[in-house]
């Protein structure tokens, strides 16, 4: 029958299910959140009850969807952070009283550990690409912005982040200033492809290393904005698509050339993206250009596994389960890992 795995990921504003198989996915089923869109972000306590809401109907549809039943699943694996703890708190109480009920093994997984595994997943019937080790992996989404080496798939190191606000918060904070909804990222990614990018320039922080700031550029993106609606009123309207190609381009320059610049220290040209910033159309094009410049072997993930899911969490907790790496019922969430 082989080993197969229950997982469950609610880190934020999704609910997501999926169930893994000897390493191939069979299902993985997402609820999002629309009520957010009105405030402009995430609101914390309508997320949890959310989840609370969501979690068991996408968990029987995850199992229906797989053609599993409940005495069939091995193992439970589930997000015990980083994240919103509230939400946290669901899926992780969930996930212990349904291995409790079954009296099968607990997997926690860190959340940012299996974002990068993403790379690895596998579903029947396709063919795919799979990274070798050691494998760099920029790892980008509203909450984080990191550089990563797997050196295998349980092991891994952080070799650059970002010391203040994540690429996909800037993305979203500008987007609000410009008067979109959230998620702002997508709908500047959008209007993006009709603008020019060399329109504005916006300032790129001079941060040591390989580590990320993105609180200076939003700061100065309000400020130039400000300025160039006190001249014109209209500006804003007239110039949205130049502003977000400007804007975009400045982003991902500073990503890609940190990328650049991990690849060339470390040697390794094994290298990914992923996060839910790894969706976006003109940060893929830019690392696939680089890709051929440079040489690299490059992994981009199909944007189902982009935003936050349970198939990478499932993944994960597929490879701590060959390890014997379990959880006892004493485990809880933690915001910060």
């Amino acid at each position: 029958m082989g080993v197969t795995i229950l997982a469950i990921e609610s880190s934020c504003d999704d609910t997501s299910a999926a169930v893994v198989r000897d390493g191939y996915i069979l299902s993985n089923l997402i609820a999002n959140q629309d009520i957010h869109m009105s405030y402009g972000g995430v609101v914390p306590e309508l997320a949890s009850r959310a989840h609370q809401v969501n979690i068991v109907p996408v968990t029987d549809e995850a199992l229906k969807d797989a053609g599993v039943t409940i005495e069939e699943v091995d193992a439970v694996a589930f997000t015990r952070g980083p994240g919103l703890l509230g939400s946290l708190l669901v899926g992780t109480s969930f996930a212990k009283g349904f291995a409790l009920a079954r009296r099968i093994p607990l997997i926690e997984v860190n959340h940012l550990h299996a974002h990068v595994l993403t790379h690895f997943i596998i579903e029947k019937g396709k063919e795919q690409r799979i990274p070798s080790f050691p494998f760099l992996c920029l790892l980008v989404s509203g909450g984080h912005t990191r550089i990563i080496i797997l050196k295998s798939h349980l092991q891994m190191e952080v070799i650059g982040s970002t010391i203040d606000d994540a690429a996909g918060e800037a993305f979203d904070k500008c987007g609000k200033i410009m008067g979109f909804s959230y998620p702002a990222g997508p709908v500047i990614d959008k209007l993006a492809e009709t603008g020019n990018k060399n329109a504005y320039l916006f300032s790129k922080p001079k941060v040591q290393g390989l580590n990320f700031s993105f609180s200076g550029l939003k700061t100065n993106f309000l400020y130039f904005l400000q300025d160039r609606l006190r001249e014109d009123p209209d500006f804003l309207r007239k110039n949205r698509p130049d502003l977000c190609a400007s804007l975009q381009h400045t982003i991902i320059s500073i990503l890609v050339s940190k990328l650049v610049k991990a690849s060339l220290q470390t040697g390794i040209s094994e290298i990914g993206i992923a996060g839910g910033v790894s969706a976006n159309s003109g940060l893929r094009n830019a690392v696939i250009e680089e890709a051929k410049k440079r040489k690299w072997n490059l992994f981009i993930p199909p944007i189902i596994y982009t935003t936050d899911n349970a198939a990478m969490i499932g993944i994960t907790g597929y490879y701590k389960y060959l390890r014997g790496e379990f959880s006892d019922q004493e485990v809880a969430p933690v915001a910060r890992l």
